[in-house]
Protein backbone atom coordinates (compact mmCIF):
# COMPACT_ATOMS: atom_id res chain seq x y z
CA UNK A 1 0.00 0.00 0.00
CA UNK A 2 1.45 3.34 -0.78
CA UNK A 3 1.97 5.59 2.13
CA UNK A 4 -0.79 8.05 3.04
CA UNK A 5 0.27 11.65 1.54
CA UNK A 6 -0.07 14.44 3.96
CA UNK A 7 -3.57 16.20 3.35
CA UNK A 8 -3.96 18.74 1.08
CA UNK A 9 -4.75 19.25 -2.81
CA UNK A 10 -2.56 17.71 -5.27
CA UNK A 11 -2.60 19.01 -8.77
CA UNK A 12 -0.88 15.59 -10.87
CA UNK A 13 -0.07 15.57 -14.03
CA UNK A 14 -0.67 12.57 -16.09
CA UNK A 15 0.04 11.07 -19.95
CA UNK A 16 -0.72 13.18 -23.01
CA UNK A 17 -0.71 9.80 -24.75
CA UNK A 18 2.35 7.42 -24.15
CA UNK A 19 0.82 5.64 -20.36
CA UNK A 20 4.97 5.47 -19.99
CA UNK A 21 5.41 9.36 -19.39
CA UNK A 22 3.72 9.13 -16.23
CA UNK A 23 5.99 9.81 -13.14
CA UNK A 24 6.78 7.80 -10.40
CA UNK A 25 5.47 10.40 -7.86
CA UNK A 26 1.78 10.81 -9.75
CA UNK A 27 1.82 6.64 -9.32
CA UNK A 28 2.43 6.71 -5.49
CA UNK A 29 0.34 10.09 -4.78
CA UNK A 30 -2.57 8.65 -7.15
CA UNK A 31 -2.92 5.23 -5.49
CA UNK A 32 -2.30 7.59 -1.98
CA UNK A 33 -4.92 9.75 -1.71
CA UNK A 34 -8.60 9.45 -0.46
CA UNK A 35 -9.90 10.75 -3.86
CA UNK A 36 -9.02 11.50 -6.96
CA UNK A 37 -10.78 14.37 -8.81
CA UNK A 38 -10.80 13.40 -12.37
CA UNK A 39 -12.71 15.70 -15.40
CA UNK A 40 -13.77 12.34 -16.82
CA UNK A 41 -13.97 9.87 -14.27
CA UNK A 42 -14.23 6.92 -16.95
CA UNK A 43 -10.91 7.95 -18.63
CA UNK A 44 -9.07 8.49 -15.73
CA UNK A 45 -10.74 5.06 -14.18
CA UNK A 46 -9.00 3.00 -17.51
CA UNK A 47 -6.07 4.67 -16.36
CA UNK A 48 -5.71 3.84 -12.93
CA UNK A 49 -7.15 0.40 -14.22
CA UNK A 50 -3.90 0.14 -16.09
CA UNK A 51 -1.60 0.80 -13.48
CA UNK A 52 -3.36 -1.57 -10.80
CA UNK A 53 -4.38 1.16 -8.85
CA UNK A 54 -7.95 1.03 -6.67
CA UNK A 55 -8.78 4.73 -5.79
CA UNK A 56 -12.09 6.17 -4.73
CA UNK A 57 -13.18 8.73 -7.81
CA UNK A 58 -14.93 11.72 -7.94
CA UNK A 59 -15.76 13.91 -11.30
CA UNK A 60 -15.02 17.54 -11.72
CA UNK A 61 -15.69 19.05 -14.77
CA UNK A 62 -16.45 22.48 -15.93
CA UNK A 63 -20.26 21.68 -15.90
CA UNK A 64 -20.60 20.65 -12.18
CA UNK A 65 -17.52 22.53 -10.74
CA UNK A 66 -19.32 24.83 -8.81
CA UNK A 67 -21.63 21.53 -7.29
CA UNK A 68 -18.39 19.71 -6.61
CA UNK A 69 -16.36 22.28 -5.45
CA UNK A 70 -17.92 22.26 -1.53
CA UNK A 71 -17.89 18.67 -1.93
CA UNK A 72 -13.67 18.58 -2.62
CA UNK A 73 -13.22 21.58 -0.14
CA UNK A 74 -14.96 19.63 2.57
CA UNK A 75 -12.58 16.36 2.88
CA UNK A 76 -9.69 18.91 2.54
CA UNK A 77 -11.29 20.31 5.97
CA UNK A 78 -11.93 17.26 6.95
CA UNK A 79 -7.81 16.46 6.94
CA UNK A 80 -7.96 14.17 3.65
CA UNK A 81 -6.23 14.23 0.56
CA UNK A 82 -7.32 14.81 -2.59
CA UNK A 83 -5.44 14.56 -6.27
CA UNK A 84 -6.80 16.21 -9.52
CA UNK A 85 -6.42 15.32 -12.88
CA UNK A 86 -7.26 16.28 -16.34
CA UNK A 87 -8.26 13.97 -18.91
CA UNK A 88 -4.29 14.32 -20.24
CA UNK A 89 -1.63 16.40 -19.01
CA UNK A 90 -1.60 19.05 -16.81
CA UNK A 91 -4.23 20.05 -14.94
CA UNK A 92 -5.85 23.50 -15.27
CA UNK A 93 -4.22 23.69 -18.61
CA UNK A 94 -7.45 25.04 -20.65
CA UNK A 95 -9.46 22.56 -17.97
CA UNK A 96 -11.62 23.15 -14.70
CA UNK A 97 -9.36 23.54 -11.75
CA UNK A 98 -8.35 27.21 -11.20
CA UNK A 99 -11.53 27.71 -8.67
CA UNK A 100 -11.04 25.10 -6.89
CA UNK A 101 -6.86 25.82 -6.16
CA UNK A 102 -7.95 29.82 -5.33
CA UNK A 103 -10.94 28.45 -2.74
CA UNK A 104 -8.72 26.02 -1.35
CA UNK A 105 -5.44 28.36 -0.67
CA UNK A 106 -8.10 30.84 0.16
CA UNK A 107 -8.88 27.89 3.18
CA UNK A 108 -5.76 27.16 4.20
CA UNK A 109 -5.18 23.91 2.66
CA UNK A 110 -2.05 23.07 1.25
CA UNK A 111 -1.89 23.14 -2.31
CA UNK A 112 0.84 20.67 -3.93
CA UNK A 113 2.21 20.27 -7.61
CA UNK A 114 3.12 16.48 -9.02
CA UNK A 115 4.22 17.92 -12.65
CA UNK A 116 4.79 15.94 -15.69
CA UNK A 117 3.33 16.27 -19.57
CA UNK A 118 2.25 19.20 -20.45
CA UNK A 119 1.21 19.11 -24.35
CA UNK A 120 1.61 23.03 -24.99
CA UNK A 121 5.29 22.56 -23.67
CA UNK A 122 5.70 19.00 -25.00
CA UNK A 123 4.54 21.17 -28.52
CA UNK A 124 7.21 24.37 -28.28
CA UNK A 125 9.89 21.90 -27.47
CA UNK A 126 10.05 20.14 -30.70
CA UNK A 127 9.10 22.84 -33.12
CA UNK A 128 12.01 24.12 -33.59
CA UNK A 129 10.68 27.86 -33.28
CA UNK A 130 11.38 30.56 -30.30
CA UNK A 131 11.45 28.83 -26.95
CA UNK A 132 12.81 32.05 -25.06
CA UNK A 133 9.17 33.62 -24.63
CA UNK A 134 5.94 32.11 -25.45
CA UNK A 135 2.40 32.80 -24.95
CA UNK A 136 -0.25 30.05 -24.29
CA UNK A 137 -3.46 31.29 -25.24
CA UNK A 138 -5.99 28.45 -24.96
CA UNK A 139 -8.47 27.69 -27.81
CA UNK A 140 -9.27 30.32 -30.29
CA UNK A 141 -12.68 31.18 -30.92
CA UNK A 142 -15.14 29.21 -33.35
CA UNK A 143 -16.35 31.65 -35.56
CA UNK A 144 -14.07 33.30 -38.12
CA UNK A 145 -14.88 36.56 -37.12
CA UNK A 146 -14.00 36.53 -33.85
CA UNK A 147 -10.78 34.23 -34.22
CA UNK A 148 -9.79 36.47 -36.56
CA UNK A 149 -10.31 39.44 -34.03
CA UNK A 150 -8.39 37.15 -31.25
CA UNK A 151 -5.40 36.89 -33.74
CA UNK A 152 -5.60 40.77 -33.88
CA UNK A 153 -5.63 41.39 -30.45
CA UNK A 154 -2.41 39.25 -30.42
CA UNK A 155 -0.57 39.88 -33.13
CA UNK A 156 1.88 42.32 -31.92
CA UNK A 157 3.08 39.91 -28.68
CA UNK A 158 6.80 39.03 -29.27
CA UNK A 159 6.69 35.63 -28.20
CA UNK A 160 6.11 32.51 -30.17
CA UNK A 161 1.82 32.12 -29.93
CA UNK A 162 0.59 28.66 -28.90
CA UNK A 163 -2.85 27.14 -29.45
CA UNK A 164 -5.17 24.17 -28.66
CA UNK A 165 -7.52 23.50 -31.75
CA UNK A 166 -10.00 21.26 -32.62
CA UNK A 167 -9.23 19.12 -35.62
CA UNK A 168 -12.06 19.86 -37.56
CA UNK A 169 -11.03 23.81 -37.00
CA UNK A 170 -7.43 23.46 -37.85
CA UNK A 171 -7.60 24.65 -41.24
CA UNK A 172 -10.05 27.61 -40.90
CA UNK A 173 -7.42 28.20 -37.96
CA UNK A 174 -4.81 28.42 -39.70
CA UNK A 175 -6.25 30.29 -42.54
CA UNK A 176 -7.48 33.21 -40.30
CA UNK A 177 -3.92 32.82 -38.62
CA UNK A 178 -2.16 33.32 -42.30
CA UNK A 179 -4.44 36.20 -43.19
CA UNK A 180 -3.90 38.13 -40.35
CA UNK A 181 -0.51 37.95 -39.42
CA UNK A 182 0.85 37.32 -42.74
CA UNK A 183 3.70 34.91 -43.80
CA UNK A 184 4.65 34.12 -40.28
CA UNK A 185 6.56 30.73 -39.08
CA UNK A 186 4.60 28.13 -37.73
CA UNK A 187 3.91 24.72 -36.67
CA UNK A 188 1.28 22.04 -36.31
CA UNK A 189 1.99 19.24 -33.68
CA UNK A 190 -0.82 16.74 -34.45
CA UNK A 191 -0.81 13.58 -31.44
CA UNK A 192 2.49 14.13 -29.42
CA UNK A 193 3.57 10.74 -27.57
CA UNK A 194 1.20 8.79 -29.29
CA UNK A 195 1.90 6.45 -32.57
CA UNK A 196 0.94 8.39 -35.04
CA UNK A 197 2.66 11.79 -33.87
CA UNK A 198 3.61 14.52 -36.84
CA UNK A 199 4.82 17.98 -36.10
CA UNK A 200 4.77 19.70 -39.45
CA UNK A 201 6.54 23.47 -40.60
CA UNK A 202 5.97 26.18 -42.48
CA UNK A 203 4.58 29.03 -43.07
CA UNK A 204 1.02 29.83 -41.97
CA UNK A 205 -0.06 30.22 -45.42
CA UNK A 206 1.46 26.79 -46.49
CA UNK A 207 0.12 25.06 -43.55
CA UNK A 208 -3.43 26.62 -44.24
CA UNK A 209 -3.11 24.90 -47.65
CA UNK A 210 -2.11 21.22 -45.92
CA UNK A 211 -4.51 21.23 -43.83
CA UNK A 212 -7.17 23.00 -45.37
CA UNK A 213 -7.46 19.39 -47.31
CA UNK A 214 -9.29 16.33 -46.11
CA UNK A 215 -10.01 15.51 -42.84
CA UNK A 216 -7.56 16.20 -39.60
CA UNK A 217 -8.00 13.68 -36.78
CA UNK A 218 -6.31 13.81 -33.63
CA UNK A 219 -5.39 16.69 -30.50
CA UNK A 220 -3.72 19.49 -32.14
CA UNK A 221 -1.44 22.33 -30.89
CA UNK A 222 -1.06 25.05 -33.18
CA UNK A 223 2.64 27.33 -33.05
CA UNK A 224 2.63 30.70 -34.47
CA UNK A 225 6.62 32.47 -34.46
CA UNK A 226 6.52 35.58 -32.99
CA UNK A 227 6.92 38.88 -35.14
CA UNK A 228 10.27 39.65 -36.80
CA UNK A 229 10.31 35.16 -37.49
CA UNK A 230 8.90 35.85 -40.59
CA UNK A 231 9.98 33.18 -43.07
CA UNK A 232 11.47 35.85 -45.06
CA UNK A 233 10.69 35.74 -49.06
CA UNK A 234 7.75 34.17 -49.98
CA UNK A 235 7.89 31.44 -52.82
CA UNK A 236 5.06 30.74 -55.57
CA UNK A 237 3.33 28.36 -53.44
CA UNK A 238 3.34 30.52 -50.52
CA UNK A 239 1.48 33.14 -52.16
CA UNK A 240 -0.59 30.78 -54.11
CA UNK A 241 -1.83 29.27 -50.70
CA UNK A 242 -2.29 32.73 -48.83
CA UNK A 243 -5.05 34.04 -51.73
CA UNK A 244 -6.59 30.21 -51.88
CA UNK A 245 -7.23 30.79 -48.17
CA UNK A 246 -8.32 34.81 -49.07
CA UNK A 247 -10.51 33.34 -51.58
CA UNK A 248 -12.52 31.01 -50.11
CA UNK A 249 -14.18 33.71 -48.08
CA UNK A 250 -14.31 36.94 -50.23
CA UNK A 251 -14.14 38.24 -53.89
CA UNK A 252 -10.56 38.22 -56.00
CA UNK A 253 -10.07 41.91 -55.65
CA UNK A 254 -10.64 41.50 -51.95
CA UNK A 255 -8.65 38.34 -51.42
CA UNK A 256 -5.68 40.76 -53.41
CA UNK A 257 -5.99 43.21 -51.39
CA UNK A 258 -5.72 41.51 -48.07
CA UNK A 259 -2.54 39.59 -48.93
CA UNK A 260 -0.74 42.94 -50.71
CA UNK A 261 -1.54 43.81 -47.01
CA UNK A 262 -0.28 41.15 -45.14
CA UNK A 263 2.74 40.62 -47.38
CA UNK A 264 4.04 44.06 -49.10
CA UNK A 265 3.21 41.98 -52.61
CA UNK A 266 1.82 44.38 -55.65
CA UNK A 267 -2.16 44.39 -55.49
CA UNK A 268 -2.55 44.06 -59.63
CA UNK A 269 0.11 40.98 -59.72
CA UNK A 270 -1.94 39.73 -56.95
CA UNK A 271 -5.27 40.56 -58.81
CA UNK A 272 -3.84 38.67 -61.51
CA UNK A 273 -2.33 35.33 -59.70
CA UNK A 274 -6.46 34.97 -58.02
CA UNK A 275 -8.27 35.29 -60.95
CA UNK A 276 -5.94 32.72 -62.58
CA UNK A 277 -6.07 30.46 -59.52
CA UNK A 278 -10.32 30.48 -59.36
CA UNK A 279 -10.36 29.38 -63.00
CA UNK A 280 -7.98 26.87 -61.92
Amino acid sequence: MAPTPQAGLYIVATPIGNLGDITLRALKTLAAADAVAAEDTRHTGRLLAHFEIDATLVRYDEHGAAHQRPKLLARLDAGESVALVSDAGTPLISDPGYRLVEEARAAGHAVHVVPGPSAPVAALSVSGLPTDAFLFAGFLPTKSAARRSRIGELAAVKATLVFFEAPHRVGAALADLAEVLGPREGAVARELTKRFETVERGTLAALAARFGEGETKGEIVLLIGPPGEEAGTLDEADIDALLVAALAKMPASAAAGDVAKATGLNRRELYRRALALKET
